[in-house]
Order: C-alpha cells, then sequence, then structure tokens
C-alpha cells in the first residue's frame, strides 16, 4: 500500500514529539491511560513545526489510531480549476489553529478516542482507474485495523473507492453529500472516473442505502431537468441551499435525521457547497451557497448517528484568499472528527455496561 505511515510499526517509546530540526513538542495527552494528543500549543507555538492535522500525532507515534486522517492529493479528476491535491496540506496547515476541546458539541474528542494523521495515500496522477484502485486498497487496509477514516482531498472522484471500502466493513450506507452540483451524472468526455461520476457509480456497485441519500447545498444550472431525474431515480432527496435559508438548519437537521435513521451513515463535503464569499479556493465555485455557520451547525446537528468515515475535499488553495477555505475545510473536518470520537466513546460505554450486567441462572 502507498500510504505513508499506514503499515508503520508501532512506537512504543512514551514522551514528548519530535519536529525534523530536533526540537521537542510536548504532547497535551501522552500518557499511558488514555490516547495521545496533539501538542501543546501553550508551550510550543501553532506556527512552530511540521504540520499534522490539529497537530497530533503521526499513525506511527501511536501505531493505531481510532480515527486515521489521511490525505489523498489527487485532483486528475476535475473538470474545471485544478489544485485539489495541494488541499490536505493546505487544511493540514490551517488546522494548526484549531484546539482540543469543542465547546459547540461539548466535546474533547482528542480524549475520547485515539487520533492520528496517517500521512497521504500517493496515487498515480495519470491514471485515474489505477489511483482508485490505490486509494480503495489503502483505505481497506486502515478500516481493517479499526479506525474510522477521516479524508482530506483531494477532487471528489477519491469518494468512489473510499466508498467502496467503507461498504466492504458495513455493507450499504447512507450517504450524506454536501456539495454545490449533485455528482451523479454517468460520464464526463467519455470517463466514468470523474469529480462529478462518484455516486453514480457507487450507485451502480450497490453499496449505498437508497433509502437514504440526501444531497445538501446543490444548486446553480445543470445540463437538463433530465440530471434531476436520473438522481431521483437513485434514491437522492435533494435539500438546495435555499432551502437550508428558507426553513432553517434545525428544520433541515430533523428532516436529515429521520431519513438517515440509526444506519451507518458516510459524510462526504465538496468544500464548494459554501458560498465563494466563504470559499474561493475551490475548483468548481457556485454563487448562491450555504454560510460556514449554516454548513458546522448542520454537522453537529447529527450527532446521534452513526457516522462511520468521513472526506472533505475539492479545496484548491492556489485559488483561496488568506486562507479562508482552508480554514472553513478544517473546521468541518474537525466536527467531523469530533462526531466520530463521540460515537466511538458511547459505543465504548455501552459494550462496558453490558459486560458489568448481571447474568441470570
Amino acid at each position: 500500500m502507498r500510504c505513508q505511515q499506514c503499515a508503520a510499526a508501532r512506537i512504543t517509546r512514551k514522551g514528548p514529539t519530535m519536529s525534523s530540526n530536533g526540537q521537542v513538542h510536548p504532547a497535551t495527552a501522552d500518557r499511558e491511560d488514555g490516547p495521545r494528543g496533539p501538542v501543546d500549543s501553550s508551550r510550543i507555538p501553532r506556527y512552530a513545526g511540521p504540520a499534522t492535522f490539529a497537530r497530533l500525532p503521526r499513525l506511527d507515534e501511536v501505531g493505531t489510531a481510532d480515527v486515521a486522517v489521511v490525505g489523498v492529493p489527487f485532483d486528475s479528476g476535475v473538470s474545471y480549476r485544478p489544485g485539489a491535491r495541494f488541499g490536505g496540506n493546505a487544511i493540514r496547515e490551517a488546522s494548526r489553529l484549531l484546539r482540543p476541546y469543542n465547546p459547540a458539541q461539548d466535546a474533547s474528542p482528542f480524549a475520547l478516542a485515539q487520533v492520528a494523521d496517517a500521512g497521504d495515500i500517493a496515487a498515480n496522477p495519470f491514471r485515474i482507474d489505477e489511483a482508485v484502485e490505490t486509494i480503495e486498497a489503502a483505505a481497506d487496509e486502515l478500516l481493517g485495523t479499526g479506525a474510522r477514516l477521516m479524508t482530506l482531498g483531494g477532487d471528489h472522484t477519491i469518494a468512489l473507492p473510499l466508498l467502496r471500502s467503507v461498504a466492504k466493513k458495513h455493507g450499504p450506507v447512507a450517504l450524506l453529500h454536501f456539495d454545490a452540483h449533485l455528482d451523479t451524472w454517468d460520464t464526463y468526455f467519455g470517463a466514468a472516473y470523474t469529480h462529478g461520476t462518484p455516486f453514480r457509480r457507487a450507485f451502480e456497485e450497490g453499496i449505498l442505502d437508497t433509502e437514504a441519500l440526501s444531497h445538501v447545498g446543490t444548486r446553480g444550472p445543470l445540463y437538463g431537468k433530465k440530471d434531476l431525474d436520473d438522481d431521483a431515480r437513485m434514491g437522492f432527496g435533494i435539500v438546495t441551499s435555499a432551502d437550508v435559508m428558507r426553513r432553517g438548519v434545525d428544520e433541515v437537521v430533523d428532516q436529515l435525521r429521520q431519513r438517515i435513521g440509526n444506519r451507518p451513515l458516510y459524510m462526504s463535503v465538496d468544500i464548494d457547497v459554501l458560498d465563494p464569499a466563504h470559499a474561493p479556493g475551490t475548483g468548481t465555485p457556485e454563487a448562491g451557497g450555504l454560510t460556514s455557520r449554516e454548513l458546522l451547525e448542520i454537522v453537529r446537528g447529527l450527532a446521534s448517528c452513526d457516522l462511520v468515515s468521513a472526506d472533505v475535499v475539492e479545496v484548491a488553495p492556489a485559488y483561496d484568499h488568506a486562507e479562508i477555505t482552508s480554514v472553513a475545510a478544517s473546521h468541518t473536518a474537525y466536527e467531523l472528527t469530533t462526531l466520530m470520537a463521540r460515537g466511538i466513546a458511547e459505543a465504548r460505554t455501552d459494550v462496558e455496561l453490558r459486560s458489568t450486567e448481571p447474568t441470570h441462572s
């Protein structure tokens, strides 16, 4: 597998991490009885040292993780502006501003679960078919360790191999897709694998639960009404960006929760779901999108759902201004990671409670 650090052996040494220049980086949670947390920003400035997501330890420093943050620097499936291959590292750089406690969810995700940065999946930029296979194999390996994936793209092509891998573990999954676009088109210039086709392929392969598919934030011109007809035939419900504005976040969240139920859920966030005022650094911007506040509030409202993995894609930093797109993406990934960490902690508590229940003969 071509995932940096994914297959690394467990490091048993405990203590602070060491940067590439030999500087010691103390961790906020570096103990035998709990997860190892991020670098302590009250001792080491946020801008110092190499960037991992939220300044968390690398996977090879902790051996195994409950949530693996992994980059996929691949954008050969784009149809307009390229540059999402640099998105993962831009998100990591922006994530230096994140802190261990999430007040919006009243949770400390990095204390609830071991979260680690698994590096990048190196995929062939010249052969999309091969890249899709490489990404799927790397995701298989990470999921095989018991981790949930928080993937940083990359363009939206990568969602297909990630969904394939997740479905091997959980069966057909519910999908919540935040995007300005449907991404259920058939082909583009004859190509079956592009950033506009992943969910058509996933539907055809039977890896989606067609009773629980939703788009949120869609807007803008289409090729024709057939685009919507095809999308509906696959089972997708649509909440447009205008719906969010008119109906409000709480009503939208309630609708989504009812549709998802207790199914295993995959969330895929194309950053162009946000209005270009909030996310200019993306490949196919569309006017009239969500605000970053609306996106984050919708994600937070789904805390009761069983989020098994997620991605944030289509960040193209060359078109960004003052890192506002990367900052929005890093906060989105942080909220998604918090949801997964909370779910993991709650599942462990349930298991512990069941194990202490008295048995009756």
